[in-house]
């Protein structure tokens, strides 16, 4: 074995018992001179082994401690271990690739403002994670405190959206920096839906996971929200919550039990106690008044998740739980009642209702239209004396230019005072008109869709009827009859036309007559005098009017709202942006579907939006299953 030179006094120094003690000190030195590294550390377990077979050759006592620290510098001077240990070169993936791996070079613009972008170039490729991109981001632009990165989505018309993945990252994509204060915002990303069966040491038994169908949504709450709004819809797949440490070591047991032999388990009267509630709870996350399909949903995933819990006699093997979720959320909305803890329980007290209204059923101010934050609570520390001072303010900063952000704050900070003026009051349209001018704004209509269903307005109504176009059509052309009278001068200039707005419109107005609903009950044409028009109109219509052109080909001049006969919104870019607009305002103002328009609206909401989706009218679940019938 060929020895490395510097290593020479260590042998000489191990060959002679009498100096092997006085000289430890003279060995550590050699073997931690950072000269020659590597091959003092190929040796360093020769040594260990010289220092104690000459000490027993030589009936010599070894100080133990000086085998220690050599062992240790065995291992603090290893290549591999320094590499992949905190900081070292091989100590992540994506600094493994880079110091290993022959990867292509991704170049990237990163936007830092609308008047400030950069090249930067990855030349190691696309780091693992979001977090890795997002030091590199960093430390090239020179950014410090908490950013969070967004990038052009192609499937969203080449929307920023929040990055959560760096698998969407290819070579020459953009991204966007955006500078979070971490006292003011929250970011909800979209989770993980799988959630461990069984509690660890330390783990909290709150369940987040969600698998609501819009979790890819990027959403962002200022932190003068009341902390009791909802923030997600009702999931597709109800996530069932951790129990306590004794219910999920007994639903343990007896799940592996029921494997091995279908035996159930009969639960006991706390175990009992404690699902529910934890259920009950989970269930007010979403909802405070689920339906029967709501609770159906729980019952079954509870008894998927937890096989022993089945129960036999049931047509499903999970009735019986159905039954009692329902009475235990009954009582659950009883005690939140009592300690006034939720406005949206108080308000449908008999307590809080005149003597005309005081019937159990009567009044009720219950969401029809998967509204989420139907009826929210005030922020805390809040009274409706301070929130009423809030928008006299509010009228004051509409009159400033260039003031969009403080209005954009205060909307959002008296929302639940200005919601549950509109949802208890029901004031007419003119009195909110007078009262909440900024709620008339397109911004703040998408702002307030968003609080009252957490879903995005625009982006997701154009992305679904995008989406759902192709089928859409075909279905429609389909259609014999008198329908395909109705429609056939819309197809036409649907075929001769590219523009995306006119092509909107067109799928719009031949969704209505499939359905067989008059398309002049929404969409009327004004050539010149529209306060004629819009006076003549019921107290309860809504429509959009339009100035047309000569040419059907091209975009039209004016594009108005009326509700109830008041002009609420002008200047509209395009009929598919007004339509958007007026289902956002059916929400916004508490407004009820026009009759005759009820299944146009239905479609909207529940194909387009998604939004309460399980139980449709036999027309729209009919059209409905022809979008989503395979090729």
């Amino acid at each position: 074995m060929r020895i490395c030179p510097s290593l020479s006094v260590i042998f000489d120094t191990c060959c002679h018992p009498s100096s092997l003690r006085a000289n430890s000190r003279l060995i550590l030195e050699a073997i931690t001179s950072p000269v020659s590294l590597q091959p003092v550390w190929k040796c360093l377990s020769v040594v260990i082994a010289c220092v104690i077979l000459c000490g027993n050759d030589h009936n010599c006592q070894v100080d133990e401690s000086v085998v220690k620290e050599l062992a240790t510098v065995l291992c603090t001077s290893n290549p591999i271990q320094a590499a992949i240990g905190n900081q070292g070169t091989l100590s992540t993936a994506w600094k493994r690739k880079d110091t290993m791996g022959d990867v292509t070079p991704v170049r990237l613009l990163v936007m830092l403002n609308e008047d400030n972008s950069i090249r930067m170039d990855l030349r190691s490729g696309i780091p693992d994670s979001v977090d890795e991109l997002i030091e590199e981001v960093k430390r090239s632009c020179g950014l410090g405190g908490y950013v969070r990165l967004q990038y052009k989505d192609t499937d969203f018309g080449n929307m920023f959206v929040n990055l959560t993945s760096t698998a969407v990252i290819k070579d020459l994509s953009v991204i966007k920096v955006v500078e979070l204060n971490p006292d003011s915002t929250v970011v909800l990303y979209p989770v993980d839906p799988t959630v461990s069966s069984f509690p660890s040491a330390g783990q909290d038994n709150y369940d987040d996971s969600s698998g609501s169908p819009h979790t890819d949504d990027t959403v962002l709450f200022s932190s003068s929200s009341p902390e009791s709004l909802r923030t997600q819809q009702w999931p597709k797949l109800f996530q069932i919550p951790l129990f306590s440490y004794d219910t999920e070591s007994q639903l343990h047991r007896g799940n592996a039990e029921y494997m091995k032999s279908q035996t159930r388990l009969t639960p006991g009267s706390k175990m009992l106690s404690d699902i529910l509630e934890r259920l009950s709870e989970k269930i007010y996350t979403y909802k405070a008044y689920p339906t029967d399909a709501d609770f159906s949903e729980v019952a079954e995933a509870l008894t998927s998740k937890h096989p022993c819990l089945r129960e036999p006699g049931s047509f499903n093997e999970s009735y019986g739980w159905k039954q009692r979720l329902k009475i235990k959320m009954a009582n659950y909305r009883t005690l939140l009642k009592a300690h006034n803890t939720s406005a949206e329980l108080t308000v449908n007290s008999l307590k809080s209702k005149s003597q005309e209204e005081a019937y159990p059923a009567k009044c009720l101010k219950r969401p029809r239209r998967a509204e989420v934050n139907h009826f929210p609570s005030l922020p805390s520390g809040e009274t409706p004396e301070s929130l009423e001072q809030e928008r006299i303010s509010l009228l004051t900063e509409l009159q400033k230019r260039n003031n969009r952000q403080t209005v954009k704050e205060k909307m959002a900070k008296t929302f639940g005072y200005r919601r549950q003026e509109i949802v208890h009051k029901k004031p007419s349209i003119e009195d909110i008109l007078d009262r909440w001018p900024a709620l008339f704004q397109m911004e703040e209509i998408n702002a307030e869709f968003l609080r009252i269903t957490t879903v995005p307005l625009e982006t997701k109504f154009f992305a679904s009827l995008d989406k759902h176009s192709s089928k859409l059509l075909e279905t429609i052309r389909k259609k014999a009859g008198v329908v395909k009278e109705r429609t056939a001068s819309i197809l036409q200039i649907l075929d001769e036309t590219v523009d995306i707005n006119i092509r909107r419109e067109c799928i719009l107005k031949a969704l209505m007559m499939y359905l067989g609903e008059p398309v002049q009950h929404l969409i009327r044409e004004s050539q010149n005098n529209l306060e004629s028009e819009a006076a003549v109109l019921d107290q309860t219509a809504m429509a959009i009017f339009i100035s047309t052109n000569d040419d059907p080909l091209h975009p039209t001049k004016d594009i108005k709202l009326v509700i109830e006969g008041v002009e609420v919104l002008a200047e509209l870019p395009s009929v598919a942006t007004a339509f958007a607009m007026l289902f956002g305002l059916i929400y916004t103002l508490n407004l009820k579907y026009p009759k005759q328009l009820q299944f146009t609206f239905e479609f909207v909401q529940k194909v387009l939006m998604e939004l309460e989706a399980k139980k449709m009218t036999t027309k729209v679940n009919r059209l409905n299953t022809q979008l989503y019938r395979p090729e």
